[in-house]
Parts: structure tokens; C-alpha cells; sequence
């Protein structure tokens, strides 16, 4: 069925004439004091038999009439925003920005079962590790943890903490960490990386404070330069990033001037 017939039958299953679709959507579209919500009788016959694609407003107007998830009608004109995730990487961005492209995502796939007999010491593919996945809402895994966190996106001409963090790379940035930390580290690993939001951008890099000026420190094979800003006026610390997400292939840019 398309996606016309499909809202058809849904309409006529609850008993709903186009008349009454009709008066339904002009009594949103005069709450909202938006035409573009209105469905009028000519309008609904040509969605439902014609194929016309509704615009946004109206396919809202849809599913609040027919009481249905605003994403299932999305769905029904093969827009799937379960394939947000997998489709993020396929638009490149140059600056490093905040992102909540995945707020929306209501379910996540995640192991269920693990094999009892899996060895944490040991490195091991995934897939030999779980013996079940399934489908779990977001909602239900937020009322494990008071962590608050943020993603941000690492733009692809960002080599601020390159090669531990690559130009197109998803972080979790950690909102409740947002003091720096002093101290010294083992390794550069050891070493907390901050997401930093400044007046016209946002870096993450190793940061160091002295009185109300924020050193933003990139990795020494970075061919970014130290920078120093003032706390507040010119900089704000987001939080600490506690994972990342990249891609280690596919790679063509290189930075202006890598130090080898």
C-alpha cells in the first residue's frame, strides 16, 4: 500500500469521514494561526488517491487526528529515523558544534544476553561476546544514571587532538565533570579532554587553568596552536569527554602541518 492508502484505510478504521479530517485540522491550524496545517477535503482526496506528499504541518495535522506517532507517518513516506544514527556520517561538517541529532532516537539496539563464557581480559569481536540483542527504550536506560550528557561533533577541519580524536568524530561530552582537573598523568590517555564552548565555536582539547584564564592545550602532533581565552567572558567548559566515536578508514584530508 501507499503511503495515501495507507492513511485512507487508517482513516476510515476509525470511522473518520474526510469532513470531519477536514474540521479537525482547521481547528489546529487556527491554534497555531498557520494555514499550512489545514487539510481541506480536495487537499485529503489528493494525499490519499493522487500520492501527493503532505507538507511537515500537514502531516502533523495527520497525526494528531488519527492519534498515531508523528514518526510512524513519517515512516509511511520511507523516512526512518532509526537510520538517523548510521546516516550521520554521511554529511561532513567543518566546524565543531554541539549535537542532538540523536535526542530523538526513542530505542536502542544493545546486547541482552552476554556469553557466559566471554573473558573481559581478552580482546574478542562483539559478536561472539552477545547472544542477544534487542530493541530497548531510551527512556528506560535514563533512569539508570543522574549523568547528564552532552554529544558534540568534531568538525572535519578540527585537528585540535589529533590522531587521539580525529576530524569527524562523535564525543560524549559528560556535563557533571566540567572542573578541570590538575594533576599528572601516565599517559596522554590518562589525560582528561574537555569540550570547550567559546563565543563563535567549540573545541575539545586538554585545558589547564590559572586564575580566570583557560589554556586550551591540542596534542603535541596537532597543528594547532595553544590558545588562551578567559574563563566566562570567552570560554566555558561543557564537561569532560568520556567516549568517543570514529572512524579510523576513509581518510584523505591530512593537517596543514603535521608534526611527524
Amino acid at each position: 500500500m501507499t503511503a495515501g492508502e495507507q492513511l485512507r484505510a487508517l482513516r476510515e478504521r476509525l470511522g473518520l469521514s474526510i469532513r470531519m479530517v477536514e474540521f479537525a485540522s482547521g481547528r489546529i491550524a487556527d491554534k497555531y494561526e498557520n494555514p499550512d496545517y489545514f487539510l481541506s477535503l480536495s487537499r485529503l482526496s489528493d494525499i490519499e488517491t493522487k500520492g501527493i506528499t503532505p507538507n511537515v504541518f500537514r502531516l502533523y495535522s495527520l497525526s494528531i487526528i488519527y492519534k498515531i506517532d508523528f514518526h510512524h507517518v513519517l515512516s509511511m513516506y520511507g523516512v526512518d529515523l532509526a537510520n538517523v544514527p548510521a546516516d550521520l556520517d554521511l554529511a561532513h561538517v567543518p566546524g565543531t558544534h554541539r549535537s542532538d541529532a540523536l535526542e530523538s532516537q526513542t530505542n536502542v539496539e544493545m546486547p541482552l544476553k552476554m556469553d557466559p563464557g566471554f573473558q573481559e581480559r581478552a580482546t574478542a569481536p562483539i559478536a561472539r561476546m552477545v547472544q542477544q540483542w534487542g530493541s530497548v527504550p531510551m527512556a528506560l536506560l535514563k533512569k539508570f544514571t543522574d549523568r547528564k550528557f552532552t554529544y558534540g561533533y568534531v568538525g572535519r577541519e578540527d585537528w585540535t587532538m589529533y590522531p587521539i580524536i580525529m576530524p569527524g568524530s562523535f564525543v560524549q561530552v559528560d556535563e557533571n565533570r566540567r572542573k578541570v582537573e590538575e594533576g599528572s598523568w601516565r599517559s596522554e590517555y590518562e589525560r582528561p579532554i574537555y569540550f570547550v564552548e567559546m563565543r563563535e565555536s567549540f573545541v575539545c582539547c586538554w585545558c589547564e587553568v590559572n586564575g580566570n584564564m583557560l589554556t586550551l592545550k591540542p596534542h603535541p602532533m596537532s597543528p594547532v596552536k595553544t590558545r588562551f581565552v578567559r574563563i566566562g567572558s570567552e570560554a566555558e567548559v561543557v564537561g569532560q569527554v568520556v567516549g568517543i566515536a570514529m572512524r579510523l578508514d576513509g581518510w584523505f584530508e591530512t593537517p596543514a602541518a603535521p608534526i611527524i
